[in-house]
This record gives C-alpha cells, structure tokens and sequence, in this order.
C-alpha cells in the first residue's frame, strides 16, 4: 500500500485511456486483494472527471462484487445516467480479467444554499491522546504493528475507544461503538476531490470492527472471514483529509454473517462533514474445526 501521501495521491491520479474509460494503477503490496477504499476512491475520481467542474459530489453508493486482483490495473467504465440543471448521476463500473469487481453510483449537484442543523458532536479526547494503531496492534502481540508500518502509513489514526474496553462514553442502547480520529498524514493540494478521495480511500479501514465490538472478536482474529459487501458515504460539507476528523462509529444489528456499520465523521471544529455506512461479511467460524474437516 501507499509508503507516503505523495504516494497515496500518485495512486489515486488515474489514467484517461478513452472516453469516459479509466485506469487505475496498483501499490506495491502484501495484501491479496485489492484494498476496497482504494477501488471506491478511484471510482469516485473517474465519475468526477466526467461532470463539469461546477458540479461536487454528494453521495455515494457503491458495491463489492468480487476481490480484486493487485497484479493488474483496474478499468474504470463510467456511464452518463443524468446531466441536469443542479444534479448530476454517473455509474461507474470497475474491471479486471473482463468481469465487475465493483459497482459505484454517484450524485453530484452544484452548490447551493438552504435549511441547515446538524447532530452534535459527541464530547471526546483530543486527537493526541489517543493511540496509533501501530502502537495498539503491537499491544495485542498479533503481528499486524509492522504491517500497519508498511502498508498504511500514508494515514495517521488515533484509536480513543470502544464500548466494550472503554474509552467512549457509555450508551447502553447501542452496544457496539468504537471512536477514533483520523487524517492524511502530511499535507495535501487545495484540490477538493483530493480531499474527498483520500477520505474515501480511509473510509473503508475500520468499520466492520465495530460490528464486532460486543463479540470480543478482532478482524485479524483465527478464524475470522471479514470484506465489504457495499459502501455508502454522503458528504454534506467541504473538508480537509489532512486535518483530524473524528470517525464517529456504530453498529446498530449483527445478523445472518453480516454485520451493518454506521459512522458520523465530525471535523475537530465539531462539523458534521460526512456520514459513512457499510454492510460487510462477518463470517466466524472455529478454525480447528476448519482444519479437521
């Protein structure tokens, strides 16, 4: 995975090889497939190339279809759905080997005014009291403080919590949360769609650990199967990746191998800028019984 930010931005900087026809490049990585962030981040840049520059995006939704190949580049197919007055509509379909991998449809609109409120922030620690994932992996003895090192460093993370341990405030009515602060790890371009793209590339990271908060399961546990099935994220206000958003995380029902997780993403200021929510696999099953069989 991206080693630096300048990275991160190199890979997300797409090719145009036709019209409306993309293609994005792979990092160097030991992962097996490909990362769903970076599939969702290219996808929203290919469908923004496609609308006038006036246009922002607004919402995303999107599906993981099949796990991507990091040996080859990934082609991007987007298709003009809508081109209206205020709001525009792409689909985006992403490729490799000639089958879908990925299926995104993303709105924009031209900025305008109208009614505004907002949920509150919820109080929480600072930023720099929270704990690298670096440092908090390596706590665990699982291995994975290394591989943080080298695969994600282009990011810096800050875990305050969970319900479960500790560390958020107590909701006995939503049993599964987590909270933690995020940024790009060095300064980005004024360009908003970096901002927007480098955010989605984030957005995928930690979610479904959330769904996994009251089962005392960790993602990388033995046994465990875990991917995205769909992502959405609807962006209400313009922000800076590179300064600290707090990533604001619930998961409201685990069932059937599924888990459904929800995240209000706040600026430091206390803005309500975004709000992500994803369904994912969280399938559990006994690896000595797996092993045996």
């Amino acid at each position: 995975m991206p080693k630096s930010v300048a990275e991160l931005v190199e890979l997300l900087d797409i090719e145009d090889i036709d019209g409306n026809l993309f293609r994005g490049r792979q990092p160097d990585t030991e992962l097996q497939r490909v990362f769903g962030g970076q599939v969702a981040a290219q996808a929203l840049i290919a469908a923004a190339r496609t609308v006038p520059a006036d246009y922002h995006v607004h919402s995303l939704h999107s599906y993981f279809l099949r796990p991507g190949d990091t040996a080859v580049p990934i082609v991007y197919d987007v298709e003009d759905l809508r081109q209206g007055r205020s709001f525009a509509t792409r689909r985006v379909v992403a490729r490799q080997h000639g089958r879908p991998i990925y299926l995104m449809s993303a709105n924009f609109q031209i900025p305008e005014g109208g009614f505004e409120h907002q949920d509150v922030m919820p109080d929480v620690a600072p930023p720099e009291e929270g704990i690298g994932l670096a440092e908090m992996f390596g706590a665990r003895q699982d291995g994975r403080a290394e591989h943080w090192a080298r695969e994600w460093a282009a990011l810096d993370v800050r875990y305050l919590g969970n319900s479960a341990t500790g560390g958020v405030s107590e909701d006995p009515a939503r049993p599964a949360r987590s909270q933690l602060w995020i940024r790009v790890a060095d300064r980005l371009s004024d360009d908003p769609l970096e901002h927007l793209a480098t955010f989605t590339y984030a957005s995928d990271m930690t979610l479904l650990g959330a769904a996994l908060v009251p089962h005392g399961v960790v993602i990388s546990a033995p046994g465990m199967q875990a991917a995205s099935l769909d992502h959405t994220i609807w962006f209400h206000r313009p922000f800076r990746a590179d300064e600290w958003w707090l990533f604001d995380q619930h998961a409201p029902r685990a069932t059937g191998g599924r888990g459904l997780s929800l995240a209000s993403v706040y600026s430091e200021s206390g803005e309500l800028v975004a709000t992500v929510a994803q369904e994912g696999l969280i399938r559990h099953r006994d690896p000595e019984a797996t092993t045996s069989s």
